[in-house]
């Protein structure tokens, strides 16, 4: 049985924290579950870390249901979150439904996420009409960083706080399940997390939020072109792997590998009848 949106609302009920973490194929996944992640997002964040994109905003929805399908056979007992992207949901109703549908029916994942706040709204409202559980995101909303102007922090001065404020609500109004929290002051995160009834998730935003996310990538130190403030490395497999790899390139070279433990042989028998047919055959 995987763990449903009412669990996570009970979570925060109870004032249990939990960890949220991204993913994107079937062997990540399947670790991350094996740890003990309770809810896992498939996120359009899959563009920087494993596709190469300089943002999310080119990702697409084949791309996104294709990576959900990995994740969910990776696991059994997560929630799965499929990430919408960007402009799959922002023109219309209608095909913001479609989309979600898409990513419940060929992905596999339990509900989904989207980015947006007030104007979002009514969109949030549709979906959960339609049995399609909605997680929201605001603050820092990544497929607008152009219109941001960079991975600027939200929130910092009074009107841009209450901005945030107010679409935190409409979403709990509207419907959705949980908000993550992304880039926001700590106390701004922590005033939206006991004004709302439903969890709030940070990145970015302060330990006051019920619960906590992190890209699978940053954690584990295998992104190397840069890590976010708010992220903190809990290995780092990027040394690891290159230090690997670069020993398994010198000992190809040197003839040091593959061993006789990484080889198979024939019977002598058989190696001496086709030794004396190559005799003959010479």
């Amino acid at each position: 049985m995987r763990v449903t949106i009412r669990d996570l609302k009970q979570m925060k009920k109870r004032g249990e924290k939990f960890a949220m973490i991204t993913a994107y194929d079937y062997t990540a996944a399947k670790l991350v579950e094996q740890a003990g992640m309770p809810i896992i997002l498939v996120g359009d964040s899959l563009g920087n870390v494993m596709l190469g994109y300089d943002s999310t905003v080119p990702v697409t929805m084949d791309e996104m249901v294709h990576h959900i399908k990995a994740v969910v056979r990776g696991t059994e007992r997560a929630h799965i979150v499929g990430d919408l992207p960007f402009l799959s949901y922002q023109a219309d109703v209608a095909e913001a439904l479609r989309n979600a549908g898409r990513l419940l029916k060929e992905g596999g994942c339990q509900s989904v996420k989207l980015e947006g706040g007030r104007y979002m709204a009514d969109t949030v409202h549709k979906m959960v009409q339609c049995g399609i559980p909605v997680m929201g995101h605001i603050g820092l909303t990544p497929q607008a960083v152009n219109q941001l102007g960079g991975y600027r922090v939200q929130g910092r001065t009074p009107r841009a706080a209450v901005e945030i404020m107010e679409d935190a609500k409409a979403l709990e109004e509207a419907g959705a399940y949980a908000i993550v929290l992304e880039t926001v002051p700590a106390q701004l995160g922590r005033l939206i997390s006991e004004r709302l009834s439903i969890p709030t998730i940070g990145i970015g935003a302060g330990v006051h939020c019920d619960g906590q996310i992190q890209v699978f990538h940053d954690l584990l130190g295998l992104f190397s072109d840069f890590t976010p403030k708010h992220a903190r490395k809990y290995a780092d497999l990027a040394e690891t792997i290159r230090s690997a790899v670069s020993d398994y390139v010198s000992d190809v070279g040197e003839e040091s590998f593959p061993t006789d433990e990484q080889s198979f042989f024939m019977k002598p028998e058989v190696v001496d009848e086709l030794t004396g047919r190559r005799a003959e055959l010479a």
